[in-house]
């Protein structure tokens, strides 16, 4: 099974390199984020038939999105939003157990205390998720640089929204010990795991970036992931598809 997670930054200039890695690369789930379109404004050649998908949309700002190729499920499965879900920022889908969701956490640029308010809601869901003996796979722009390492050295800086020590330690407790950062636990000493690079000064070929694009797994989930591999070569968007691979294990509903 692969999962993939992309921040398109705006769905309508990123449709032909979106429609053409999603044909290549035909993940079994997609999460996509920051699409900047309505529902009918979304590109006809990103529906691709293969996959039931959901489009969580508002106008120019935020949206999301989630994906499951036919082959994976027979029927269209059901999409729906937890209650703290707000300018189109989460979209979930149950798969028996398991519970898959894509989120784009607010940049907090413009709003810092909705950004730790969310955050915080985000982690009371993932605590009663796992009290009901689900499984999670949480995936998207979490809006935070996790830690130092996740920051290049020519980019940290101590005041920065993104690398606030409030932020990171909201992100400490959203993984507690229920939730892997996968691409972190199978690659622990990588300085330059980034995932969003400024789009200036040929950051991105330089790769002086920040991580903010995870793929956060129970630990179930998280101890059959094969690999997970962030596609820096993707796309114009500022940001890099993140995939997980990972084994079902013997009686998952995922095939």
């Amino acid at each position: 099974m692969r999962i993939a997670t992309w921040n398109v930054n705006g769905i309508r200039a990123r449709q032909a390199q979106l429609a053409d890695w999603l044909r290549d690369e035909a993940p079994d789930l997609v999460c996509l984020q920051e699409l900047k379109a309505e529902s009918a404004q979304i590109p006809e050649p990103c529906k691709l038939e293969d996959y039931w998908a959901y489009w969580h949309c508002l106008r120019g700002y935020s949206g999301v999105s989630l994906h499951v190729r036919k082959s994976v499920l027979a029927q269209e499965p059901v999409f729906s939003h937890p209650d703290f879900d707000m300018e189109s920022r989460i979209v979930q889908l149950e798969l028996g157990n398991l519970v898959v969701a894509s989120v784009y956490v607010p940049n907090g640029g413009k709003d810092f205390p909705a950004k730790l308010a969310f955050l915080e809601r985000l982690i009371g869901w993932t605590e009663r998720l796992h009290a009901e003996g689900r499984e999670l796979i949480l995936c998207g722009d979490m809006n935070i640089a996790r830690s130092e390492l996740d920051v290049h050295p020519k980019e940290r800086k101590p005041r920065a929204i993104g690398q606030l020590p409030e932020e990171r330690a909201l992100f400490e407790r959203l993984l507690g010990d229920r939730l892997v950062d996968v691409g972190r636990a199978l690659d622990p000493e990588n300085s330059g795991l980034f995932t969003w690079w400024a789009p200036w000064r040929n950051l991105r070929a330089r790769n002086i970036g920040w991580r903010l694009d995870y793929v956060l797994a129970s630990r179930a989930i998280a101890a059959r992931a094969e690999s997970c591999v962030v596609q820096a070569a993707v796309g114009t968007s500022d940001h890099a598809p993140v995939v997980m691979r990972w084994s079902a294990g013997p009686g998952s509903a995922v095939s």
